[in-house]
């Protein structure tokens, strides 16, 4: 540059690139479509000193960054409508004062609250099973042949003690090290109720019917084996979704990163999880305020018409597998493999079940997956009833 006059030199043009200088700081050149800019400060010194601009760069930033613009994040959405809710509330409590929408709150608020905590539960489990125990020690502990390790996946769901909710995010996570699809789904289907809870709970809702606590355990265990022997022969890896499959990433060896591998796995899941979940309760709700009751109490001496309705209304009632046997038993004049069926089908398959299974494995497996589930769990609930309750 003349000092004198203040004039601008201009480097020739060097592939995309332009040179240009000011003495008062810094002026981009705009280039051509997939051009980046080039940029000179000149002060009174005798180097210029560059920085290059690429299309979207702030030409305020020193290091030519990107433009980091303003979003709205969901947290804030959040806040402007609980402020609403507030500022609103006494319209809001009269719009809604519908005994319709007071039964589907309370449904939708029981099957969340019930679920939750063993959603948490699973998770926290899925995030050490990541953060802390290596593929080749869950490998070791599964029969080498996949046909052998589908009913040990079963049994091991004894050692899980929570609903259909925990069991989804622990069977992504043993297959991302390494397990078979096949055992990992057998697992996802026995432990929710194989488990002691279950187990005790049942007892304790049919304390006059011993058999119905072996009849629930041998039905739902023969359920989840079925089904991983039936994926071995017909299941297809491109069924489930790609980040269902992908290993987990394992980190630093040392103790914090194995902490904060364990904390973002756990808060990954639940996030991902937690949104089904509402979901599926959702929907429960809404079923429970459009179909009557008295068209169930009118099924107690029809044992097929009994048998089918039953195990829709397992799957669109969603109850938690810990609650689902007082529910069952409350159903004066059901014959007992009727609540049989309602529950093993329960939680094998129901609708916030399917919702979990969509957003973990994808759409396409759920939609695969979920109808034949459901006829598995109906044939093996009769069969155990038949040979255990007697035609009951």
């Amino acid at each position: 540059m003349n000092r004198a006059t203040g004039d601008h030199l201009r480097s020739p043009i060097r592939g995309p690139e332009r040179v240009i200088g000011r003495p008062s700081g810094w002026e981009p050149v705009a280039p051509g479509p997939g051009q980046v800019a080039t940029m000179v400060m000149c002060g009174w010194h005798d180097e210029p000193v560059t920085t290059t601009l690429r299309p979207g760069s702030d030409p305020g930033s020193p290091s030519g960054g990107p433009v980091r613009r303003r979003r709205v994040t969901s947290m804030e959405v959040l806040c402007a409508l609980l402020l609403l809710a507030l500022l609103f509330q006494a319209q809001l409590s009269a719009l809604l004062d519908v005994p319709g929408l007071r039964t589907g709150s309370t449904v939708f608020v029981a099957v969340c609250v019930q679920a939750l905590p063993f959603l948490v539960l699973g998770v926290l489990i899925s995030g050490a099973i990541a953060a802390f125990v290596p593929p080749s020690a869950l490998r070791r502990m599964l029969p080498g042949r996949p046909g052998a390790a589908v009913p040990v996946a079963g049994l091991a769901g004894v050692a899980l003690p929570g609903c259909e909710c925990a069991s989804v995010p622990v069977a992504r996570r043993l297959m991302q090290q390494g397990i078979a699809p096949a055992a990992a789904l057998a697992f996802l289907l026995a432990a929710p109720a194989v488990n002691p809870v279950v187990l005790v709970s049942t007892a304790v809702a049919f304390p006059g019917d011993p058999m119905m606590v072996l009849a629930r355990f041998l039905g739902s265990l023969l359920t989840a084996c079925a089904m991983g022997w039936l994926w071995l022969r017909v299941g297809k890896a491109e069924w489930i979704a790609d980040r269902a499959l992908r290993r987990a990433e394992r980190r630093a060896p040392g103790g914090a990163g194995r902490w904060a591998l364990f904390a973002e796995t756990a808060r990954h899941d639940l996030v991902e999880a937690g949104g089904f979940l509402v979901l599926g309760g959702l929907t429960s709700a809404v079923f429970n305020v459009l179909v009557p009751a008295e068209w169930t109490s009118s099924l107690g001496g029809q044992l097929v018409l009994g048998v089918l309705v039953m195990a829709v209304l397992a799957v669109v009632l969603a109850l938690c597998s810990e609650a689902d046997a007082f529910v069952a038993a409350a159903m004066a004049g059901m014959p007992l493999i009727p609540k049989l069926v309602f529950l093993v089908v329960g939680p094998a398959v129901d609708i916030k079940l399917i919702a979990l299974q969509a957003g973990t494995f994808g759409r396409s497996f759920a939609l695969r997956f979920a109808p034949l589930t459901f006829v598995v769990a109906v044939a093996s609930s009769v069969l155990v009833g038949l040979l255990l309750l007697g035609g009951a």
